[in-house]
C-alpha cells in the first residue's frame, strides 16, 4: 500500500503491463480509477476479457471508474462536452489553462475517495499513457504537480496504489517527455522498464524487462535492487525467462 509504480518502455510496447495491472487489481477487489489517454474503452475491455476480467461489469457495481479520453478530448474540441453533475470536464486544460491540471485531480481524488457503503480493499489510480497530456499542451510542470498531489492524496492519505504508464527514448529530441519521465524515476517506488532488444525483432524473445526496486528510497545505505528478464508476449499471458534462456534457444 502506498506505492507508487512506474512502466517505463523504449523501443517497445509496454502496454502490456497495463492490462495486467488493471485486471490484477480488479480481481483483488480494489476500487481503480482508470485514466485512459491513449485507447479506448472497448479496446481495453476486450484485452481484459481475455484475462478473465469484464471492464463492463466493474463499471457497472462501481468497481472502476474509466476516464476515455479520446472521447472527451473530441467532445472538448467539438464542444459536445456535458458538464456533469455541475462538474467541468476532467480534460478542461486542453480549452483554458494548459498549466492546470486542478480539474483531473479532482476527477481522481473523488473517484477514489471511498463512500459511506464502499467495501472496496484500496484505491488505484492506473494512467495509460502520461506522455499524451504532454501531447494536449499541458506543461511538464503541471503533469509533475498532477502526479505529486495525487501521490499524496492516493497513497498517503488514501494509503492506496498509483501505476503510471511513460514512453521514453534516450535519443529523443522530445525534452519535455524526456524530463518528465527522468523526474518520475527519482520518486518510483517501483520501476518496471521495458526495453526492445538491441538486436532488433525476435518472434521467441520480444523484449527485456528491467525490474528495480528503489531501496535508496527507503533511506538505507543500500543500492537499488535490479533484476533483468526478458519476455514474450502470448494470447492470454506473458512467459518471463532469464536472459539467453528463450525455450527457442534451449
Amino acid at each position: 500500500q502506498g506505492k507508487f509504480t512506474l512502466l517505463r518502455d523504449t523501443r517497445t510496447d509496454g502496454s502490456f503491463l497495463v492490462h495486467h495491472f488493471l485486471s490484477f487489481y480488479l480481481r483483488a477487489g480494489c476500487k481503480v480509477c482508470f485514466v485512459a489517454l491513449l485507447q479506448s474503452f472497448s479496446h481495453y475491455n476486450i484485452v481484459a476479457q481475455k484475462l478473465g476480467v469484464s471492464l463492463t461489469a466493474a463499471k457497472e457495481r462501481g468497481q472502476l471508474v474509466f476516464l476515455e479520453g479520446l472521447k472527451s478530448c473530441l467532445d472538448l474540441f467539438f464542444g459536445e462536452e456535458e458538464e456533469q453533475s455541475g462538474q467541468p470536464s476532467p480534460l478542461q486544460f486542453i480549452s483554458e489553462s494548459p498549466s492546470n491540471l486542478k480539474a483531473l485531480f479532482d476527477f481522481v481524488r473523488t473517484s477514489l475517495t471511498p463512500a459511506g457503503s464502499d467495501s472496496w480493499k484500496g484505491p488505484v489510480l492506473l494512467v495509460d499513457d502520461l506522455g499524451v497530456l504532454l501531447s494536449l499542451g499541458a506543461t511538464p510542470v503541471a503533469v509533475l504537480d498532477f502526479i505529486h498531489y495525487c501521490r499524496v492524496a492516493v497513497c498517503s492519505q488514501l494509503k492506496g496504489n498509483i501505476v503510471v504508464l511513460v514512453h521514453s527514448n534516450e535519443d529523443s529530441e522530445d525534452e519535455e517527455n524526456e524530463l518528465v519521465v527522468n523526474s518520475l524515476c527519482h520518486h518510483s517506488d517501483l520501476i518496471l522498464w521495458v526495453e526492445g532488444l538491441a538486436t532488433g525483432f525476435c518472434k521467441d524473445v520480444h523484449g527485456q524487462i528491467k525490474i528495480i526496486k528503489r531501496v535508496s528510497l527507503e533511506l538505507r545505505a543500500e543500492p537499488d535492487l535490479i533484476q533483468i528478464y526478458q519476455y514474450k508476449i502470448q494470447d492470454k499471458n506473458v512467459t518471463f525467462f532469464a536472459r539467453g534462456l528463450s525455450a527457442a534457444v534451449l
